[in-house]
């Protein structure tokens, strides 16, 4: 497989880590949380079927974070953008929006 590096181009998945679900908010007051609250945070994430918001780093290469949209049946990647940047609209081919 195939990754599209934002930065350095197409290189084979095997020079890359994957970095767990995208766009996971950093609580505003660490501290203030209780344990289980905080367990939730560290270690509940969604691992829902279909269209994805992954964190990828190319470990091999730039050594760059980036976001990227896969699919988790099929593991096409849909979209790939800078870490910090908004998750894109992809638009299904029924039509909608995901």
């Amino acid at each position: 497989m195939l990754i599209d590096c934002p930065n350095c181009g197409p290189r084979n998945e095997n020079e890359f880590k994957y970095g767990g679900e995208a766009h996971v908010a950093y609580p505003a007051d660490p501290h203030a949380l209780s344990d289980k609250q905080w367990s939730r945070y560290l270690f509940y994430r969604q691992n829902k079927k279909g269209i994805f918001a992954e964190r990828w780093v190319h470990a091999a290469g730039c050594r760059k974070w980036f976001n990227a949209l896969r699919d988790t049946v099929t593991y096409e990647f849909k979209a790939i953008y800078p870490a910090g940047a908004p998750r894109p609209e992809i638009h299904s081919a029924e039509g909608g929006t995901r």
